[in-house]
């Protein structure tokens, strides 16, 4: 017996253009979202600390990765960066690929996956769509300047690390607009689910 079909979506976005309120609403449709950064904080705090002190001593508190330690060790080393990225998305990869087994035994069809960096890290070939949330840049600006601890140099740092907004849009399946309002951002995604299903009946 063949496995049912399941479409795996991406979806990302730029700091501050709306993603994580995109992804809560296809929650709210329904739909099972797999949240990247929660499963890096799941597995710092258990199966990735051991490995991570290993290579990053003193990094670990508690048994868990302090991310302030770790993130000082390799913000400005490529390699060091790189080392750790070679512990860590494996491990993603494969608690991702537990989950979405979970997901299809329940029968679910479309599985989301939230990823921050999904293009920066070239994860978009493993997936069967790619949404992206966007936003005009006065009011990305506006959003992440408003965050506790986030000053302009911050903002520039950390845009200057992200494939540009334009670029992601271009490369999407289908956007997202998080800056005409909740309702109008709440169609698309509506939308967006009725393309994936008549897909699905293909």
């Amino acid at each position: 017996m063949s496995k049912q079909k399941m479409l795996r979506v991406g979806l990302t976005g730029s700091i501050g253009m709306g993603k994580s309120t995109t992804a809560d609403m296809f929650r709210a449709e329904g739909i099972a979202v797999l949240d990247s950064d929660q499963l890096v904080h799941e597995l710092y705090r258990g199966p990735a600390a051991l490995e991570i002190e290993r290579v990053f001593p003193g990094v670990v508190v508690d048994g868990a990765v302090d991310r302030q330690r770790l993130a000082a060790r390799v913000l400005n080393d490529p390699s060091a960066l790189k080392r750790l990225e070679n512990i860590v998305h494996p491990m993603v990869w494969a608690a991702r690929d537990a989950l979405v087994e979970e997901r299809r035994r329940k029968g679910d069809r479309i599985v989301v996956f939230d990823i921050p960096l999904l293009f920066e890290t070239g994860a978009e070939k493993d997936f069967d769509a790619i949404v992206v949330a966007t936003a005009v840049e006065d009011v990305q600006k506006t959003r992440v300047l408003a965050r506790k601890g986030m000053t302009a140099e911050k903002f520039a740092s950390i845009l200057s690390k992200q494939t540009p907004d334009s670029e992601k849009r271009a490369r999407a399946d289908f956007v997202v607009h998080t800056d005409k309002g909740l309702d109008a951002a709440r169609e698309e995604v509506r939308n967006i689910l009725k393309a994936l299903k008549a897909h699905l009946e293909t």
